[in-house]
């Protein structure tokens, strides 16, 4: 009996170990707007100008045994960009900044991820912005995972970095306090 038992128990732990070390894919739910992609600058050093891309889609793989295994994929429309204020909108669409005419599409797509502590993670990747394609890193964090009350199963992450605005070929200068950018993320996936 006690054989048994073991054996049992040893079988489970195999089984549960293995079902851990097991990558799961998300896809982005954009649907039900359970995810953004924010961006805030500063304006003359006065203030801040916040803002947001309206229309992405993407993918994640993660597993939170083995982090270092996950992978990301975002590919946003240039043309969704919303600062709250339409001529605004209307300057930052053109080719001063986004030139989304030309350049429609903005993707990232992950080559790295590193674990920095509990449940914190550099997302290293490619950055193709305005015709400029250029490494980044993320700085994530595991916001948490679960079942959902529809029967699915979802996990969350937000994150951030900063873009020098010459890097990806934006020339037009703000003045010495509008550099760069902050990209905010805040995902949430639905496993598929």
């Amino acid at each position: 009996m006690l054989k048994k038992t073991l054996a049992a128990l040893a079988l489970g732990s195999a089984l549960l170990g293995a079902g851990q070390a097991m990558a799961a894919d998300y896809a982005i739910d954009k649907k039900g707007q359970h995810a953004f992609v924010n961006f805030k600058i500063s304006h003359l050093g006065y203030s801040w100008v916040y803002g947001t891309f309206r229309d992405f889609d993407g993918s994640f793989s993660f597993d939170a045994a083995q982090p270092e295994a996950s992978k990301v994929k975002v590919t946003l429309k240039t043309a969704s960009i919303d600062s709250n204020h339409a001529e605004r909108d209307k300057h930052l669409r053109s080719g001063d900044f986004l030139n989304v005419d030309k350049y429609p599409t903005a993707t990232f797509e992950s080559t790295s991820v590193k674990s920095t502590g509990q449940g914190s993670f550099d997302i290293a990747g490619n950055l193709s912005l305005n015709g400029v394609t250029k490494p980044v890193t993320i700085a994530a964090k595991f916001i948490g995972e679960g079942k959902d009350p529809w029967g699915g199963y979802r996990a969350g992450f937000e994150g951030s970095t900063r873009l020098k605005l010459k890097d990806f070929a934006i020339q037009k200068d703000l003045g010495p306090s509008s550099q760069e950018v902050e990209l905010i993320f805040s995902v949430e996936g639905v496993r598929q």
